[in-house]
């Protein structure tokens, strides 16, 4: 199975109150789905997916499958400290219409988490998993990176079919590339890196960038697949200083607060996250409007 292209890992909706906003969830899957996006990605690190409880997960799965096409690729992240819990929570997932979970890293016992720890869990949910599994890789919010060689010995796994490593470091992305065969693929998290990833051979990526600026990541890839290098980079400068500020400067707030700014349903993030004050605001605000001037003249 050949994961490829841009999906939007998207942020769960909730209301002034910190309950799931379902109407707005909704609201906003059909608005991506009149985007020209390879699927979405719920429960990820972008959907607050560590403060989710796990009915809410079940539900939000459940009702993001009737409004994703049949065509588009619904990803579910379902990821827990234990293996226990993550095999329950892939099997919960499939049965309620993920195509494929997105299972990251255990990271809470950090010194103990050893390569061949990692090889034995996630052999363990790939086993019990009725749907396909990527492999997450997020350092900077885990402190734990998935060792090269686990990889290797996982990317041989049938019912494994990919990586998500969501870091910038191009270094990393390379070895991955370089042991990915046939069936297994690569997809990136960092768009300011996306165009480079994707010289370097990564598959596509699982972007926060691509919730707010769909058509914009889709260009850096429809470019590089045509082999339009300079036009791929000119977007790629173009939109880099607003993925910086939804993702490393501000994180989910910083994407809820874009998406708001383009008339998605955005919501407050779930506490302990705080929304952004009005300065940061403004700062997304200008960046949004920036990107739109720079895309019209682009995409038509």
């Amino acid at each position: 199975m050949s994961i490829q292209g841009v999906f939007a890992p998207i942020p769960t909706s909730f209301t002034d109150t910190g309950e799931l906003d379902l109407a707005g969830w909704r609201s906003n899957i059909t608005r991506w789905m009149g985007t020209r996006l390879h699927g979405l990605v719920v429960l990820g690190s972008n959907g607050e997916a560590p403060l989710i409880d796990d009915d809410e997960a079940e539900r939000l799965i459940g009702e993001a499958r009737q409004q994703i096409q049949s065509d588009r690729l619904l990803i579910a992240g379902t990821g827990r400290q234990s293996t226990r819990a993550t095999i329950e929570a892939s099997r919960r997932a499939g049965q309620v219409g993920a195509d494929l979970v997105l299972v990251r890293t255990p990271s809470y016992f950090k010194s103990q988490l050893t390569t061949s720890a990692f090889i034995d869990h996630y052999t363990a949910v790939a086993d019990a998993s009725p749907v396909p599994v990527l492999l997450y890789n997020f350092t900077a919010v885990t402190g734990v990176r998935l060792p090269v060689e686990a990889v290797a010995e996982l990317a041989g796994h049938a019912n494994i079919v990919g990586i998500k490593e969501s870091g910038p470091d191009l270094s990393y992305v390379g070895d991955l590339v370089g042991l990915a065969g046939d069936g297994f693929s690569v997809l990136v998290g960092s768009a300011p890196t996306f165009l480079s990833s994707l010289v370097l051979g990564a598959d596509g990526g699982i972007l926060a960038l691509a919730s707010v600026a769909p058509d914009e990541c889709l260009q850096i890839y429809d470019f590089v697949r045509a082999g339009s290098f300079d036009e791929a980079l000119a977007m790629q400068r173009s939109v880099t200083p607003l993925a910086k500020l939804v993702t490393s400067i501000y994180g989910v707030p910083g994407l809820k607060a874009a998406l708001a700014e383009i008339g998605y349903i955005g919501g407050i993030p779930r506490m302990p996250l705080l929304p952004l004050e009005a300065g940061p605001v403004a700062q997304i605000r200008e960046q949004v409007a920036q990107l739109q001037a720079v895309s019209s003249s682009v995409i038509s």
